[in-house]
């Protein structure tokens, strides 16, 4: 796996930004490029500037110059921006985990100037997903989620946050490529965009064309430390449920099978799906009777391109649920069902 240069978060200084590539060849004719002044006023309103503080924010913190210990012994303090939304008009913020970090105040400042202090309700590490609660006198504006799974790559899509702290902006790109797999996490699904993407727009959406959020923009490929035009967003399709599960019980509880895979393909087996390397004792593969070698091809009759689908697939099922496994043992093709346990805590 190639590992990329990955820059979250605020960076010290403003960096300057390459000329936008050529435009293509339908506006070189003269085709009229779409308009996206009414959908940015309709969702900016709900899109939020993250401002941090405290001894240790995450990879979105950076040291300000004006920062200096407030008394013998004291901790320097870190100060860090990012970018988030807000999906429920009660005071619900959505942001990345590695935007607030162990922060000790975290402040949402809204489009008309307003500044809410935001409580952290919650964060799940393995999807970089944090999810914030700010009082407010008035309902707040929000912006609903989209399908991820229907994005096409070449789809227009806008990205909104707080780039360089500079405050709420857009910019527009296009879907460049599905599943990426940036080394980030077990359950790296990223949708790819050249819609710049700079740091302090950690956290904040990506939307389609008709105002839904169908990413959160999470990291950037970045030999200079500014926009490079290759973005990375979690998918609204993995976040949502995340999400969900936050704000009810504010934690994550995921499926778990207890298999070490590898892509078969990878394993010279030449063919797509995930070949079972291991199983640990006890653990619901072990009582259904997987064993080194299988093939798992299926999972509850989709397809698996890969080991990772595996492990996605089954880590966005509740635990308790019966799955039904489609595998080659020994050449011969068999179905086992599996009941699937809950992933342990420390199994990232």
């Amino acid at each position: 796996m190639t590992d990329l240069p990955l820059r979250r978060g605020l960076l010290a200084g403003i960096a300057a930004v390459a000329a936008s590539p050529a435009l293509p060849a339908f506006a070189q004719r003269g085709a009229a490029l779409p308009d996206f002044a009414d959908l940015a006023e309709r969702v900016l309103p709900a899109v939020v500037n993250i401002n941090v503080s405290g001894s240790n924010v995450g990879s979105a913190g950076r040291r300000a110059p004006q920062d200096r210990p407030r008394g013998p012994g004291a901790a320097p303090q870190i100060r860090g921006a990012g970018s988030g939304f807000i999906i429920e008009a009660s005071g619900f913020v959505v942001t990345n985990s590695h935007v607030v970090g162990t922060a000790s105040r975290v402040v949402v400042g809204l489009q008309d100037g307003t500044e809410l202090v935001a409580r952290l309700v919650a964060m799940d590490e393995l999807s970089d997903l944090a999810l914030l609660k700010v009082d407010s006198r008035r309902p707040l504006p929000v912006v609903p989620w989209g399908v991820s799974s229907s994005m096409r790559v070449g789809n227009w899509v806008v990205a909104a946050g707080n780039p360089f702290a500079l405050g709420g902006s857009i910019t527009v790109g296009i879907i460049s490529a599905r599943g990426r797999d940036i080394g980030a996490g077990p359950f790296d699904d990223f949708l790819q965009t050249d819609a710049p993407i700079n740091p302090g727009n950690s956290g904040g959406p990506l939307f389609n064309t008709a105002g839904e959020v169908i990413g959160i923009n999470t990291a950037i490929y970045s030999p200079s430390g500014a926009s490079a035009g290759i973005g990375f967003a979690v998918p609204s399709d993995l976040a949502r449920p995340v999400v969900e599960q936050l704000i009810r019980g504010g934690r994550v509880e995921r499926g778990w099978l207890g298999v070490a895979v590898q892509d078969a393909s990878e394993a010279g087996r030449g063919t797509r799906g995930a070949i079972v390397m291991g199983v640990e004792r006890n653990s619901p593969a072990a009582r259904a009777g997987l064993r080194q070698g299988d093939v798992v091809t299926l999972l509850n009759g989709e397809p698996l391109e890969t080991s990772r689908a595996l492990v996605r697939g089954v880590a966005l099922l509740p635990p308790g649920q019966t799955v039904r496994l489609t595998l080659t043992r020994d050449g011969r093709p068999q179905e086992v069902a599996v009941q699937i346990g809950r992933r342990p805590a420390n199994n990232g």
